[in-house]
């Protein structure tokens, strides 16, 4: 069990966040034992091969794959710095990665158990050179096995922040933190996470906590006490439903609203952007915005902005037709 000191202090500065780097980290432990991330195997089995054509799966030379030690084994803290905000940048957190410290390199390898393959030696002896390299694996890995599928991995990102804003407003922090995931509790002036090979301190009050909804993360939860405010990263709502294929809209809304139409209803089981409808849908972009002005304005979709994004949301009425014509 790993006890967080969060009081009231702390909880007015929890935030959430969004990042590239806990994706790739907790991505890579999917492809390392993809037997405990059953919901994600259809990724893993299409992303193996071009993963493996350059060189990232190779457990004697790929440093990312050295540093990313099948669960519960411990990540180096260094490799997912805390994230800005809810706009996530590949880049940006390359750059935060590229800047840490030789001496916080060497400290979290220092606790790595076991001998340091080659690759992570070369990293211990020069860490500014060996996070260089790091980063340029880093952004192989997600030109091949992430940034096809980002915007979908975001909507699901957006729509849980979206869904947790929600749940603060109407059952306060208590309802927020308890309801994160079954290993994790608040009680008193403490958040008790279940977790095994951690011993994360406690956090003095003011501090506060990030937390990260991921999807790769699933199904446990992660934690960081290093740095200026430590981390929770947790699996976001939707995940099971990532890599299955759309429902079919029902065709009996189909011949009343119109199958264009009916098929976005179908598609809104959570908030989405445009763009991840018209992926979803096959309709175009222009189409979609036709379409969702006729929704809203017949009160069966609620558009809200999301960071730089807006998301539409079925309502009441739409979900009662939903289940009227299944």
């Amino acid at each position: 069990m790993v006890a967080i000191g969060l009081s009231a202090g702390g909880v007015a500065r929890v935030r959430f966040a969004l990042s590239c780097l806990w994706e790739v980290m907790a991505g890579v432990r999917v492809l390392r034992d993809p037997g405990r991330h059953a919901i994600h195997l259809p990724w893993a089995n299409r992303v193996r091969p071009p993963l493996a054509g350059a060189g990232l799966l190779d457990p004697d030379a790929g440093l990312l794959r050295q540093l990313v030690p099948p669960a519960p084994g411990y990540l180096p803290d260094f490799l997912t710095p805390p994230p800005a905000g809810l706009s996530p940048d590949l880049d940006q957190e390359l750059a935060v990665l590229r800047a840490t410290p030789p001496e916080t390199v060497r400290a979290q390898l220092d606790l790595c158990p076991g001998p340091r393959p080659a690759a992570v030696a070369a990293l211990y002896a020069d860490p500014d050179a060996g996070l260089r390299r790091l980063a340029e694996e880093i952004g192989t890995y997600w030109r091949l096995a992430v940034a096809r599928d980002w915007p979908r991995i975001r909507a699901v990102l957006d729509a849980e922040v979206f869904h947790r804003a929600r749940r603060l407003a109407e059952d306060g922090a208590a309802g927020l933190l308890n309801d994160l995931h079954e290993r994790v509790r608040w009680e008193g002036d403490a958040l008790l996470i279940s977790q095994r090979h951690c011993a994360a301190p406690d956090v003095p009050d003011g501090r506060g906590l990030v937390l990260v909804p991921s999807v790769f993360v699933w199904p446990s939860v992660l934690s960081i006490a290093a740095g200026d405010v430590p981390q929770l990263a947790y699996p976001a709502r939707g995940v099971g439903g990532l890599w299955e294929c759309p429902a079919v809209a029902p065709d009996a809304l189909g011949a009343v609203l119109g199958r264009g139409r009916a098929r976005l209803l179908t598609a809104l089981d959570a908030p989405r952007s445009t763009t991840e409808l018209a992926r979803r849908t096959g309709l175009s972009p222009a189409g979609v915005s036709q379409h969702l002005t006729a929704l809203r304005a017949a009160g069966l979709v609620v558009t809200h902005r999301q960071g730089r994004s807006l998301l539409s949301s079925r309502t009441a009425v739409a979900e009662a037709l939903l289940g009227a014509s299944a």
